[in-house]
């Protein structure tokens, strides 16, 4: 059976059209509007929903992702909260949903009850930020009772090498997340450089949809992105939408009102302009020694 997520970028693909992934930390900036944030998000046609696990020491987020982390923190958010906040969204909305989290977390828990866990409450894939890719294969390996197991979702940096990237490339499932940039999350001013000739050449090595993220935050930076790429991941800039109406009753308002504009953008931006996919046919060598 097809995941949610293979089904998703199938459809996707038929509509010749990027999917728009949106980032909110599980519990910020308390359970109750955390819930209703996740619900606005799927309202305003947010394709796919990462949740972020609140963790105490989250290295790779920027300023903006830790204090979201420090506010469900301190509102009372644990692993626990987070399978139960996926649990009451996906009662209402069929959107898929990635955890997005560091490792401790499931080791404390434990990594074959999270699976169970996880699927129970209606995730589909997890994100594990901290873990080696060498070591994943520890947790694909980990299925709950009935056979069945989260996606994993795979990390590829700019900075990482064509044969390392073929080799995480071969073991992704759901989409490949390509970090856009070195360092922690963030809004950023301007997209890097060269972007397009780095997606295109990781296509050329797999078949697997490639969703960019890292410092996207305006709908002309997602509609480029859009362009080039098979999804568009933006995080931050929505946390700092909550950041800024933590204290309002319409905070999850606010937020969808942020995000419209950005899915507008990605839907609608190979209308115009640009291939389906900016992508050469596998193999192509120009393409390919880009990556290197």
């Amino acid at each position: 059976m097809r995941s949610r997520i293979d089904r998703l970028f199938e459809h996707l693909r038929d509509e010749r059209r990027a999917a728009f992934i949106a980032y909110v930390c599980g519990g910020d900036p308390d359970p109750g509007r955390s819930l209703q944030i996740l619900c606005e998000l799927a309202g305003a046609g947010v394709d796919v929903v990462e949740i972020g696990v609140p963790f105490s020491d989250p290295l790779a987020d920027g300023v903006v992702n830790q204090m979201a982390a420090e506010r469900a923190l301190k509102a009372g958010a644990s692993l626990v909260s987070t399978l139960q906040l996926v649990r009451d969204f996906r009662s209402r909305h069929d959107t898929p949903l990635v955890l997005f989290t560091y490792l401790n977390p499931i080791y404390t828990y434990g990594f074959e009850r999270f699976q169970a866990d996880a699927l129970e409450a209606g995730a589909d894939a997890v994100l594990l930020l901290d873990l080696p890719p060498d070591e994943a294969r520890l947790n694909d390996e980990l299925q709950a009772p009935d056979g069945r197991r989260l996606q994993s979702i795979r990390l590829i940096a700019p900075t990482t090498p064509l044969e390392r990237a073929r080799e995480l490339a071969a073991g992704a499932e759901g989409f490949i997340y390509y970090v856009s940039r070195e360092g922690v999350t963030g809004e950023q001013t301007e997209l890097a450089r060269g972007l397009e000739d780095k997606v295109a050449a990781l296509k050329a090595v797999t078949e697997v949809p490639i969703a960019v993220g890292f410092g996207i935050s305006t709908p002309d930076q997602a509609a480029h992105v859009a362009r080039a790429a098979d999804g568009v991941v933006v995080g931050s800039a929505i946390v700092r939408t909550i950041e800024r109406h933590r204290d309002d009753a319409d905070v999850a308002e606010r937020v969808a009102e942020f995000v419209r504009p950005l899915v507008a953008a990605t839907r609608h931006a190979r209308d115009t302009e640009g291939p389906a996919v900016l992508a050469p046919p596998p193999g192509t060598p120009d393409q390919v020694e880009r990556m290197a």
